[in-house]
This record gives structure tokens, C-alpha cells and sequence, in this order.
């Protein structure tokens, strides 16, 4: 495993940039904790490049239906950058499940112990898998939408909230804010998990089954030390709408780099469209990012 270091807790949210959808204009929020006023408090000149370089590539894709959002963070480097951080939080769909995870190690660590024979085979079949009857026996266990909700609190999420009705899937967060629990699950010491939690939580997204590897997998060259990308996937069909929400999570190699990547869109016509949208944006993303650091 290649050394990784910290990201700084600015970086992350280095850009709000609004998504053009049809019909649809997005602002982006000015709050105490939204991207763009915790990038005032960066050096302009230290994220302009690669905020600029990754706009503009994107920008230049054909429109798509819906709307999505990027984040790339280079934890060698410490730059950042997010596309379409002014369109709002998204549903998790089955990202989620590293976010749970997360909480179920934060507690075991809590007393001391490491999680059960039988909680590591659901960890397994939830990260793996994707299985959502695994995910339920977890979420249970960590408290559901408020166990998370504290969770996330000591991962340091600033924009992610559990669904005030208990649904795991509908967990709303922002691509930002997915950085940050990368980092905290991929990166170093600094993070609220033990090396060994943290390990624990890669080795299982390094090994998802081979039909789940799409995603931001696509951005990674395949030249990195690590044994290829470590990454989680989620997609939702709405009831409401018949659209998928498709999301994908993780850590790629690209050019030397080590970069956390996290893409979400919704309103997607089908799965496969949307898979093919993540994969653009986020092949796109990471070079132009690359390319401008």
C-alpha cells in the first residue's frame, strides 16, 4: 500500500459550480459551511488551475438528463476542485453502505472489540455485493438514520443527513462531502478510524465483484502501485419518477496520482445511461485535473 497523506480539510470543497440542466437553473448556497465561502478561506491561486481546468472540460460534455455533481481530491498533492456543488444534496442510493460501515467500526472501536464473525460477513456482502438484506441487519445495528447522522459527525461530514423516515438509500449528501469520508476511510492517521478499521474497509471495496466495477474505476490508469481502484457504487430507480439516481465513490490512480473521487447524479433515464454519465465525468474530471495540477 502506497503512503498515503491528509488532505486538508479545506481542499475539499475548493468549488461550487452550477450544473446547466434543461429547464433547471442551480445556486449555489452561501452558507458558514458551504464549498464556495470555506474556499475563500484557501489561497485563490492554490485551486484556480485545477477548479478552471476541471469546469471547463466538463462544461464541454454533451448535456445529459438530469443533473450531477463531481469531486476529485489528490491526497498526495492536496488540491481539489467540485463541479455542480451548487445544485444541492443527492440520494445516496447504496453509497451509503461505506458510510455504514464507517459507523459499525466507529463503534466496535468504541468498546473495544472488533466486529463479530457474523457482522464481517454482512460487512462483506454489503460492500461486495451490494446486498441490501445485509445492509438492513447493519443499518439496525448502527442506529439507523441517527447512529449515522453521529457517525458522521466524527467522520467530519458537514452535508450529509440520514432520512428523517429511516430509509438508508435516501441518505442525502454532496460530492464534498463524500470526499471527506474517503478520506476519512482512505486516508491516514488523522482519520477517527484505526489503521486496521480503515484497512479493513479498503480491502473490501478493492474486491467488489467484478459487475459493480463500473464507475470511477474508468478514470483509473491502471498504472498506480495499489491493486487498482477501491471503490463503491449506488443506483436507484424512483418510484415517484422512474429515474435513477446512479453514484459512484472511491480512490483511483491516474498519472502518478492518487485521487478520491466521487460522483452523484439524478434524473437519469436508465441505469446504463447513467453509469455512462459517471464514467464520462469522472474520466474527464481527473484528467483535466491532472493534467492542470
Amino acid at each position: 500500500m502506497p503512503k498515503i497523506r491528509r488532505l486538508p480539510r479545506y481542499a475539499v470543497a475548493a468549488l461550487a459550480l452550477a450544473v446547466t440542466v434543461p429547464g433547471v437553473a442551480f445556486a449555489a448556497a452561501q452558507t458558514p459551511d458551504s464549498p464556495a465561502r470555506a474556499a475563500a478561506a484557501a489561497p485563490a491561486a492554490a485551486h484556480a488551475g485545477v477548479e478552471g481546468a476541471m469546469r471547463e472540460a466538463l462544461d464541454a460534455l454533451p448535456k445529459s438528463d438530469g443533473r450531477y455533481t463531481v469531486a476529485v481530491a489528490d491526497l498526495d498533492g492536496g488540491g481539489a476542485a467540485v463541479y455542480g456543488g451548487g445544485s444541492g444534496a443527492y440520494d445516496t442510493a447504496s453509497i451509503v453502505k461505506v458510510d455504514i460501515l464507517a459507523a459499525l467500526l466507529l463503534h466496535a472501536q468504541d468498546r473495544g472489540e472488533p466486529l463479530t464473525a457474523p457482522q464481517k460477513k454482512l460487512a462483506a456482502a454489503m460492500i461486495r455485493h451490494s446486498d441490501n438484506g445485509a445492509t438492513e441487519k447493519l443499518w439496525k445495528a448502527v442506529g439507523e438514520t441517527d447512529g449515522l447522522n453521529a457517525a458522521n459527525k466524527r467522520l467530519g461530514l458537514k452535508a450529509t443527513q440520514g432520512d428523517k423516515d429511516g430509509h438508508w438509500g435516501l441518505t442525502r449528501t454532496t460530492a464534498a462531502d463524500q470526499t471527506l469520508l474517503l478520506e476519512a476511510v482512505l486516508g491516514d492517521a488523522h482519520s477517527p478510524l484505526t489503521a486496521q478499521s480503515r484497512a479493513y474497509l479498503r480491502a473490501l471495496m478493492s474486491t467488489v465483484e467484478p459487475d459493480q466495477r463500473w464507475g470511477i474505476s474508468a478514470a483509473d490508469d491502471g498504472k498506480g502501485p495499489a491493486a487498482g481502484p477501491a471503490l463503491k457504487n449506488g443506483w436507484l430507480a424512483r418510484s415517484a419518477t422512474g429515474l435513477w439516481d446512479v453514484n459512484s465513490i472511491g480512490r483511483v490512480e491516474h498519472d502518478g496520482h492518487t485521487l478520491l473521487v466521487a460522483v452523484l447524479s439524478d434524473g437519469q433515464r436508465t441505469y446504463k445511461s447513467g453509469i455512462d454519465l459517471v464514467e464520462r465525468a469522472a474520466e474527464t474530471a481527473v484528467k483535466a485535473f491532472v493534467k492542470a495540477e
